[in-house]
Order: C-alpha cells, then sequence, then structure tokens
C-alpha cells in the first residue's frame, strides 16, 4: 500500500505539530504527507516548512475544508489517500487497521474519532434512504481508494462544512464498499483547553438540505429527514433554555437561520441534481477548477 495523508489546518498549529508527531511515529517512514494551511495567520507555513517529514506543504486562500482537501488530493501520488483533520492525532493500530481493510478490498476505510478523556465521539453510523445504504464517515478521518475518490470527482466545494456526509451518500451511489474499522481512531486533545465552539446551524442544514436534494430528487423522505432534524435540534434548543444555557432570543435566531438555510440548501441542491445528472452528483467537484493552491512547496 502506497499511503498518501492529506492535513487540514487552518490556525491550529499546536496541534497541527501534535497530529504531525503522531504521523511520524505511527506511519512507515516512505508515507507521502501534505499539509494545506490556509489561510492561517499564525506562523503555521513557517513551522512546516522547517519539518523534514512534510512532503508538500500547499497554501491556499478559502476557508472551506472542501476544497483544502481537494486541493491536497491533487498534489498526492499514493494509491490509498487519508484525509485527516489537523486536530486529530492518530493512535497506535491506525495504520494497522488501515492497511488491513484496504487488503480486504475496502473502497473507504473510517474509523472514529475521539477526545482526550478516552471517550469516543463517533461511532459506526448507517442510515437507509430512499432504500439506499449509507455508512457516514467523519471527514477529517477517512481514507479512500485513489480510483474511488477519483471516480467521486474528490468532495463536493459547494458545502462549507464537512462535505463528509454527501461524500458517503455519493459512495454508496456508486456502490463502493465503505468498512468502519474500529482500530483507525484518532484522537482529539480538543477538551484540554475549554471544549468545542457553538455549532453553526445555518452552514449544517444548508449542507444537509443541499446533500439529500441533490442525491435523492424531490422526495418526500428528503424533506422528512430535514423536517425532523429540525425538530430534533430545536427540542435541545429548548431543553437548553430550561435549563439556562441558552436563551429565546438565540433560539429563534437559530431557527431562522436553519429555516432560510435549508431551504435554500435544498433550491440548489436540486440544481446541483440536474446539472450533474451522472452517477457521481458532484458539479462543484474536483475536475472543476485547478486553482485552489496559492503557493505550492514541494520538496520531493
Amino acid at each position: 500500500m502506497e499511503l498518501s495523508v492529506v492535513v487540514s489546518t487552518l490556525n491550529d498549529r499546536e496541534r497541527l505539530l501534535s497530529c504531525l508527531d503522531a504521523l511520524a511515529t505511527e506511519t512507515p517512514v516512505e508515507t507521502e504527507l501534505v499539509v494545506v494551511n490556509g489561510p492561517s495567520s499564525d506562523g503555521t507555513t513557517g513551522v512546516v516548512r522547517e519539518r523534514e517529514d512534510v512532503d508538500v506543504l500547499v497554501e491556499i486562500s478559502e476557508r472551506n475544508s472542501n476544497v483544502s482537501r481537494n486541493a491536497g488530493f491533487e498534489t498526492t501520488t499514493g494509491d490509498v489517500v487519508a484525509f485527516l483533520d489537523a486536530g486529530y492525532a492518530v493512535e497506535p493500530g491506525w495504520y494497522g487497521g488501515l492497511e488491513g481493510a484496504v487488503a480486504d478490498g475496502a473502497d473507504v476505510v473510517a474509523g472514529p474519532t475521539g477526545e482526550a478523556d478516552g471517550t469516543l465521539a463517533e461511532t459506526e453510523r448507517t442510515r437507509s434512504v430512499a432504500g439506499r445504504e449509507v455508512t457516514l464517515f467523519d471527514g477529517g478521518n477517512v481514507a479512500f481508494d485513489r480510483t474511488s475518490l477519483e471516480a467521486l470527482d474528490g468532495f463536493d466545494e459547494y458545502i462549507e462544512g464537512d462535505g463528509a456526509v454527501d461524500c458517503a451518500h455519493r459512495a454508496s451511489g456508486l456502490g463502493f464498499e465503505v468498512a468502519w474499522e474500529r482500530s483507525m481512531t484518532a484522537r482529539s486533545d480538543v477538551g484540554a483547553d475549554g471544549g468545542r465552539a457553538d455549532p453553526d446551524w445555518g452552514t449544517a442544514y444548508r449542507a444537509l438540505a443541499y446533500g439529500l436534494g441533490k442525491n435523492y430528487g424531490p422526495r418526500p423522505t428528503v424533506l422528512g429527514r430535514t423536517v425532523g432534524s429540525a425538530i430534533r435540534d430545536g427540542a435541545a434548543g429548548v431543553r437548553g433554555i430550561v435549563a439556562g444555557s441558552a436563551t429565546p432570543t438565540g433560539w429563534f435566531s437559530d431557527g431562522v437561520d436553519v429555516v432560510t438555510n435549508a431551504a435554500g440548501g435544498l433550491k440548489d441542491g436540486l440544481r446541483a441534481r440536474y446539472a450533474d445528472r451522472s452517477t457521481r452528483r458532484n458539479p462543484n467537484g474536483l475536475s472543476v477548477r485547478h486553482d485552489r493552491a496559492v503557493r505550492i512547496y514541494d520538496r520531493r
């Protein structure tokens, strides 16, 4: 297995260094390592260029994880390409789990992500949508057979948040095998510095509605899943108000963002469905443009 690892980072220099140190320890020396940075302002470029284990540094100007992943993939040469968020450090067994799943014929291999306190933030998740079984994965800890990712045309850059859910639906639509490998664990130390930022509900629901509309068309299932998810999150917000951790004004503002962005995402998703009628369903993918990188430092 010839492995390339693409690490995406944005103003996260210290955790990036921990991520790179773990990769250096847990993967073979011949592993190709690509860091996609940007647009960071914390000195990331300098510290990455000083490291001898980074083969390629790609600088981009857009704050979009899907643009970052596509920009990194463009520079890789391995027959298996893994994507790792800079906030995660791979654990012992990560490489072995990936290698074993690839040897067994998996097209996509995903593993859990966890917190520094030992809890796992994600377990295997499957969904049945319009008769299609979909195995979801975290875009910050997943690997693809190169030919599979090329067939998917990378990630959809319309989506501003994590495009992995959309990618999982498209992988299922193309019949690719997604393997869930428990030993392929990556862990974050985010809990050590005060927790996570509040979710951006507007961005999340735009991505959800867009992906469902694009992949499944104007089905009642699409509307039902979007509305059902909004009701569950809204109920959680009400509980937050009762507990004193949220305010009615904030809850109402989030609700307006959800409705507005879900409607816009569904409309754009249906347009995208007819813009790319192929089975890959990706009109905003890798092949659409080649100007993502502002600068590339390649020492191979």
